[in-house]
């Protein structure tokens, strides 16, 4: 049918792109950025496979972990421009552009996150890594019990039911 469309054909490239940039804005200073860093990288993937993202060539980055140089993949997409960490090919490819062009910032975006991660998450499909880096397995108290609950409140010993000492009580035991 000529009415239905697929996702990538219901939204529009600057809204992606927006949204990149929104998703890309917030893991920044999010606690826990690996899902939002993981949805960036398959959008812009799946904008360069579709021909709508271009790979300009590599540069320094700013903050290299390890190393004292390290190198990253500059994407555009339309107006925007993003960074993601190479791979062994384009390293071998792509040519080297030195240090990052000072000059050349992002528009201004308006847009919240939640629309942003629903307009990329429409947009990729559904992802295994997604998941489980959504739904971290957090240990409650009733798992993991602190030291001063287990001490203090439960005693180590069953059949001792007196939790105080017979020094502390006199000379007596009264149980």
């Amino acid at each position: 049918m000529e009415g239905k469309q697929t996702n990538s054909q219901t939204f529009k490239e600057y809204e992606l792109f927006q949204a990149i940039f929104i998703v890309n804005k917030h893991a920044k200073a999010a606690p826990m950025p690996k899902l939002l860093y993981s949805l960036k990288r398959h959008a812009l993937h799946k904008l360069i496979k579709e021909g709508k993202a271009l790979k300009l060539g590599l540069h320094y980055s700013d903050n290299p972990k390890n190393a004292q140089q390290q190198s990253d993949v500059i994407i555009q997409c339309g107006d925007y421009v993003f960074h993601l960490p190479p791979s062994k090919e384009d390293i071998k490819c792509l040519p080297h552009l030195g240090n990052r062009a000072m000059n050349k910032r992002n528009p201004k975006t308006h847009m919240s996150l939640t629309r942003a991660k629903a307009i990329l998450n429409s947009y990729i499909g559904p992802i295994e890594e997604a998941t489980q880096v959504n739904n971290p397995q957090r240990r409650t108290k009733k798992d993991n019990p602190s030291v001063f609950e287990r001490s203090y409140f439960k005693p180590k010993r069953k059949h001792d039911s007196n939790i105080f000492t017979s020094s502390f009580l006199g000379k007596k035991s009264y149980k």
